[in-house]
């Protein structure tokens, strides 16, 4: 439930992220315009210049839109999804603010893809923000699509590919254009109010005195009194809007035609400096007469070219010559060209002077003209009332060239064109989604040959060496005679819940004294620490007093017994014979047996070792079957090396280790010798134990002194690590 519960909120992010990111990535200067509506209801508008504010546009147009792919490819993932997180817990409160404030109509979280409310907006994000804290606290938990080495593909080629849509939608136009004014829209249908729609209504309020009482009437009251005028008289009249009523998808454009009479003249009154660029348009009697022209272009069944410029003063003048033919091609051929701009006159004249522009201008307000076309200036194509065509200034039409000097009508530029919303969607699936689709298949092919050739050579590989498969690993603890039972009993309860809460990657035996081990076993969790004995005696049972048989230790819920350690060889005077019976018993009833051989030093001095410890073997384990055997677990020791300090190197234990494998490989063959685990057991502790463990035919330690102190003990099981 955990896994599904995180792999459905990724989704969910990574989706919303990717759409969100996308909108805004191929419409930048939508986005800087809203970015801009937020710092004027913050009260910083102006702090920031127009190219700060445009790159701060592209900059979070690219973070969503790859923190959506990375979220689902699953890729950096505990840095992604602590990166959603981050942007969440600021924009949730940031909306708050929108939904209880409502200085701005629109958050633009999808830019006018899909135009949500203030509370809508919160309640979306508050849902988002749930879903980024479940990620966040389990990253991973999150399946990848493609393995880590490729990771870096994917991180570059959607920067690359997102950055180069921005730079795309703002040299040119945006490739989807979710406005009212995209081609192919009808202008002149969109600013229709149909005869049975919806009027907006309204509520008036009479505020009258009443023989010098104040008081406020509905209109069903006030129709009651209104001629009573000698004891009511109406002072105050408020009227409220209840409801809106029908509002056409177009409801601001208008063209208002300057009369050139009023474009000249001295002691006018010009709003200039920031006032102008802001973008008031409010003209002064004196400023320039002005006509309505907005039904006459739009009823108009030719055709009629828009030079949309918000601000004159901020429009791009480096295609001017291309500008100024198209208005001579347009007169060729009876074509209406108008400028449509917020600027006033200072702004206009100032254009005229700088690019000797012959044709009329419109005044138009600024944010209708931002909503038009996404360029400053651009070029509309209207024909009939409908959006024939928009061009970018970095990409005005040619039209006086010898090869196409020809009227609209004979052009492909003419009519409408068929890239459908279809077709560019297949563009951006060609270009971007199916590479990653044929990245994601080759990755997992390629994983899947990978597993299936590590799978083949572990296959042909098993005979040879099954170490790493086969022989079980084994950490193992001789207590010997040390501790009362309350503190044997307080270490084996530390070591449990230690190893519990950090599960070792091999086996681990504790073997403690005989009163230890009832205790120990209530308690221990014996699928992660075994439990043993640390000798047993050579009789079942009978009148041998102070002996515990193997039996005893078993019926304890002991799994392990140490025999033949080289401290009862010497001390207890216990023969090859005597391990011999030793081993039997242990192993009849039922108890796993830790094996211990090793030379003294006058022995390893004189080169005896190899003599030494096949004599062992030869002597007490060697009569087993080869089923019995493969239930022994040897462990070497060093005799000179037990509570010394001292330690065989671990080239020296490699090197009597392979031999111990290979006399048992020549008594049971190499499969039986592959399958045996063999301890090194002599002042082995933390500091050389991954060294030791390292070699090939060491298979874990039988821990002394160093297996006391829970943390020591965990040092040398974490070798395996």
């Amino acid at each position: 439930m955990k896994k599904l519960a995180v792999n459905i909120a990724r989704v969910v992010l990574a989706v919303v992220f990717i759409f969100s990111g996308f909108v805004k990535a191929v419409d930048p200067l939508g986005t800087q315009y809203k970015i801009e509506d937020y710092l004027a209801a913050l009260r910083l508008d102006g702090i920031l210049p127009d190219m700060a504010t445009l790159g701060i546009s592209v900059a979070l147009a690219a973070a969503e839109f790859c923190l959506g792919i990375f979220m689902l490819f699953a890729i950096r993932r505990r840095l992604v999804s602590r990166m959603v997180l981050m942007l969440m817990l600021v924009m949730t409160p940031l909306t708050l603010w929108l939904a209880l404030t409502n200085p701005i109509s629109d958050c633009g979280c999808f830019g006018d893809a899909l135009v949500l409310t203030n509370w809508q907006t919160l309640w979306k994000n508050l849902v988002l923000l749930l879903a980024a804290i479940v990620v966040a606290w389990w990253p991973k938990e999150m399946f990848r699509f493609v393995s880590e080495p490729v990771q870096w593909i994917v991180i570059n080629y959607t920067a690359l590919f997102i950055l180069a849509v921005s730079a795309w939608s703002l040299y040119y136009l945006p490739q989807f254009d979710f406005r009212p004014y995209h081609i192919g829209a009808s202008i002149r249908e969109g600013v229709m109010i149909p005869a049975d729609a919806e009027q907006p209504k309204f509520e008036t309020t009479y505020v009258m005195l009443h023989d010098g009482v104040k008081t406020e009437l509905s209109e069903a009251e006030y129709m009651q009194v209104w001629q009573d005028t000698a004891h009511w008289q109406c002072t105050d009249v408020k009227s409220v809007q209840v409801s809106k009523g029908y509002e056409p998808p177009i409801h601001d454009f208008s063209m208002m035609l300057l009369e050139e009479s009023g474009e000249s003249g001295d002691g006018q009154n010009e709003q200039t400096g920031q006032d102008e660029l802001d973008g008031q348009t409010e003209q002064t009697a004196a400023d320039a007469a002005m006509r309505d022209i907005t039904d006459e272009v739009l009823s108009d069944s030719g055709y009629t070219f828009l030079l949309v410029a918000p601000y004159l003063e901020k429009a791009d003048d480096s295609r001017l010559d291309l500008i100024n033919e198209l208005y001579e091609y347009s007169l060729d051929h009876g074509y209406r060209f108008y400028c449509l701009t917020a600027s006033l006159r200072k702004g206009r004249d100032a254009w005229r002077e700088k690019t000797g522009a012959e044709y009329p201008f419109c005044q138009t307000d600024p944010i209708t003209l931002k909503t038009v076309i996404r360029s400053n200036p651009g070029l509309v194509l209207m024909k009939d009332g409908r959006v024939i065509r928009k061009w970018s200034h970095n990409d005005l039409p040619d039209l006086t060239a010898d090869d196409t000097a020809k009227p609209l009508e004979q052009l492909a530029i003419g009519q409408v064109p068929q890239d459908s919303v279809p077709g560019k969607i297949l563009k951006i699936v060609l270009w971007f989604v199916l590479p990653l689709m044929l990245l994601v298949i080759a990755d997992r092919t390629w994983m899947w040959t990978r597993w299936i050739r590590r799978k083949k050579q572990r296959r042909n590989t098993l005979t040879i060496n099954t170490k790493e498969n086969m022989r079980k690993k084994i950490v193992a603890g001789n207590w010997k005679m040390n501790m009362n039972l309350q503190d044997g009993i307080a270490l084996a309860k530390e070591l449990n819940e230690t190893l519990k809460a950090d599960r070792p990657n091999c086996g681990v035996v504790i073997c403690t004294p005989f009163i230890h081990l009832a205790s120990i076993a209530q308690f221990l969790d014996q699928d992660i620490i075994g439990l043993g004995a640390e000798n047993c005696a050579d009789k079942e049972k009978g009148a041998f007093t102070g002996e515990v048989s193997a039996e005893m230790v078993k019926s304890t819920g002991a799994q392990y017994v140490i025999l033949g350690h080289s401290e009862r060889r010497e001390y207890y005077k216990e023969t090859p014979e005597i391990l011999k019976e030793k081993v039997l018993l242990a192993q009849k009833q039922g108890l796993k047996v830790i094996f211990c051989i090793g030379e003294s030093l006058e022995e390893r001095e004189a080169g005896r070792q190899n003599e030494v410890v096949k004599a062992e073997l030869e002597g007490s384990v060697f009569n087993l079957s080869e089923e019995d055997f493969r239930k022994i677990v040897i462990a070497y020791e060093p005799i000179w090396a037990i509570g010394t300090g001292k330690t065989a190197t671990a080239e020296q234990a490699q090197e009597i280790h392979a031999y111990i494998r290979s006399i048992i490989a020549q008594k049971y063959g190499q499969a039986v010798a592959d399958d045996t685990t063999i301890l090194y057991g002599g002042s082995c502790k933390a500091s050389n134990a991954p060294e030791l463990f390292a070699k090939p035919d060491i298979d874990g330690g039988l821990i002394g002194g160093a297996s006391l102190k829970a943390a020591d003990f965990k040092g040398i099981i974490d070798a395996f690590k």
